[in-house]
């Protein structure tokens, strides 16, 4: 994946504001380093590790379209009020998706115009207690 621009000798970007003379070049970007970062992240906003995020990552036209694949943690089934608290399933996965997008238009630098969410289970996240 590659990004045309122009850089000032010494690495920053060439405009108008900057007044340097630009140098033509380009940033090639190896895809592993978008699927790792839409790992991480995913992982961060869903709350899950990043060892249970798969995530895949493809360039369309000026922006990236991306599947991940993730277990959703859930509240403990003993505790009824959390139960009763929590957000339905498909009403959580649209939030963050959503989020998602947002979050990794602004990592990536390009639009994300479309994030897959496929939940492969459930995880009860464990409770520490306090001393």
């Amino acid at each position: 994946m590659r990004v045309d621009q122009n850089v000032i000798a010494g690495g920053r970007p060439a405009g108008q504001a900057t007044g340097g003379e630009s140098v033509p070049g380009r940033v090639e970007v190896k895809e592993r380093v978008y699927r790792t970062v839409a790992e991480q992240a995913s992982a961060s906003v869903i709350g899950v590790s990043r060892s249970d995020v798969k995530a895949d990552v493809v360039a369309r036209g000026a922006g990236f379209a991306l599947r991940i694949s993730s277990p959703l943690p859930v509240p403990d089934l003993d505790d009824t009020a959390a139960i009763a608290q929590a957000t339905p399933v498909l009403d959580r996965a649209r939030e963050l998706q959503e989020r998602l997008q947002r979050e990794l238009t602004g990592l990536f630098g390009h639009e994300v115009t479309r994030v897959a969410l496929t939940i492969t289970g459930a995880i009860i996240p464990e409770r520490r207690r306090v001393r």
